[in-house]
């Protein structure tokens, strides 16, 4: 499996959403664009069948601990399906919801939620 093959190596698209769920939810932190749009480049790759960013990429442009945690999740797609709730469920754990800040301040500045 190449990593333009990632997509490839969910049990279903139930699981897939899962963990771009968890790097959506607790790992892209637009507080940091630059780290957030390589992050969300890489989600997007594990739907698509091609490679969107490279690990070199994201170790160059995300914070330290995360390209470890990423990774460790490409290690557990090429591994097996139980490998990749193994990590879902270790990555839940180590890194909190991150809040979307910029949504929040869309809000603040007119008092509604953009659209």
């Amino acid at each position: 499996m190449t990593p333009a093959d990632l997509s490839t190596g969910f049990r279903d698209d139930e699981q897939r959403r899962r963990v771009q769920s968890v790097i959506h939810d607790r790992l892209a932190d637009d507080r940091d664009p630059r780290e957030c749009r390589f992050l969300m480049r890489f989600w997007w790759q594990l739907l698509m069948s091609y490679q969107e960013v490279s690990m070199e990429e994201l170790r160059f442009d995300v914070g330290i601990a995360k390209p470890g945690v990423i990774e460790a999740l490409i290690s557990a797609i090429r591994s097996s399906p139980v490998a990749i709730d193994a990590w879902t469920d270790t990555t839940r754990r180590a890194f909190a919801v991150v809040q979307d800040r910029g949504f929040r301040a869309a809000q603040d500045d007119d008092g509604r939620t953009p659209e």
